[in-house]
C-alpha cells in the first residue's frame, strides 16, 4: 500500500488512529510490534490517537507499552479521548488536558436514561457482563453491552454485523436529539453533545497543531456510515481503512518508509 493509495497522492505531515480493533484488540494492550511501529512512526511524524475510551485506557493499552520511549518522542504524541472530547498532550514527564467538552448533569440524566430503557426494550440488557454497563465519562455516557472488562472473544461474537448497536444507536438518537449517538467499538454505543464527535476532535487538532486536515491521514476500523470514525472520512481527512490492528501493522510497514 503506497501513500497514493491511501491518502489521495500526498504525504500526511501527521497519522491519526482510532485504538479497539485498529492498533490493538478491544480493550487490550499493544502488541510489541504495533508498539515499535508506532515509535517508529513517531521519529518521523506526530501521531494522535482518537478513540472513545478514558485518559486510562489509553495509558493501559498505548503509554505504558511503549517501553523506552523518550520525551520527544511522546511530546509528538496527540491523545483524544472519548472521541475527541478531550485532549492531552505530553511535557515535563505528564500529561497535561488541554480541553474537555463535558455534558451537563441534565444532558447525562437523558442520555443514561434512554440508553437503559432502549437496550432493555430492545433486548440488549445483558444480565451477564464483566463489569457496569452503563458508564458516565464526563464528556461522553457509554453503553458496553457485555461492561467494559468483557473478553474480546465475547465481544466480538456479540454483535458481528452491528445490527444491534445499529437499532440502539437509531432508538437513543430518537429520544435525545440534542445529543450526538455514534456506534462504537464492538458492543458500544457513545453520546456526547451534538457535534462534539471525531470530527470536532480532528478539527482542534488541525488548529492546536498548525497541520492542515488535508496534510493528515486517519486510520480506523469503523469507517463505515453507522461508525464512530466516519465524521473524520465525511469531513474530508484522508482514510484508510483496517479490519484489525494486524491489518494496521501491515499498512505502517509500507507507510514508515515513504514518511
Amino acid at each position: 500500500m503506497t501513500i497514493a493509495d491511501s491518502a489521495a497522492g500526498r504525504t500526511p505531515k501527521l497519522v491519526a488512529f482510532d485504538l479497539d480493533d485498529t492498533l490493538a484488540p478491544s480493550k487490550s494492550p499493544l502488541d510489541p510490534r504495533m508498539a515499535d511501529l508506532l515509535r517508529r512512526l513517531l521519529d518521523r511524524v506526530p501521531v494522535c490517537i482518537i478513540s472513545g475510551g478514558q485518559l486510562g485506557q489509553f495509558t493501559m493499552q498505548v503509554i505504558d507499552n511503549l517501553t523506552g520511549a523518550s520525551d520527544q518522542e511522546l511530546s509528538r504524541l496527540h491523545l483524544m479521548p472519548t472521541c475527541g472530547t478531550q485532549y492531552y498532550t505530553h511535557s515535563s514527564g505528564g500529561w497535561d488536558q488541554i480541553y474537555a467538552e463535558d455534558l451537563t448533569d441534565d444532558e447525562k440524566s437523558r442520555a443514561l436514561a434512554s440508553v437503559e430503557k432502549r437496550a432493555k426494550e430492545l433486548g440488549l440488557w445483558e444480565t451477564d457482563t464483566w463489569g457496569p454497563i452503563l458508564e458516565d465519562r464526563g464528556s461522553q455516557i457509554t453503553f458496553s453491552a457485555l461492561g467494559q472488562q468483557a473478553p474480546v472473544a465475547a465481544k466480538s461474537a456479540w454483535d458481528p454485523t452491528g445490527a444491534k448497536k445499529s437499532a440502539l444507536r437509531d432508538a437513543v438518537a430518537a429520544d435525545v436529539p440534542d445529543l450526538e449517538v455514534r456506534s462504537g467499538g464492538s458492543t458500544s454505543v457513545d453520546i456526547t453533545r451534538k457535534g462534539i464527535d471525531k470530527a470536532y476532535g480532528m478539527r482542534k487538532l488541525a488548529a492546536l497543531t498548525g497541520i492542515p486536515l488535508d496534510d493528515m491521514l486517519f486510520v480506523g476500523d469503523r469507517l463505515d456510515p453507522d461508525g464512530n470514525d466516519y465524521p473524520v472520512k465525511a469531513l474530508g481527512v484522508p482514510c484508510h481503512a483496517v479490519t484489525g490492528w494486524t491489518d494496521t501493522a501491515e499498512f505502517l510497514e509500507g507507510l514508515i518508509p515513504q514518511l
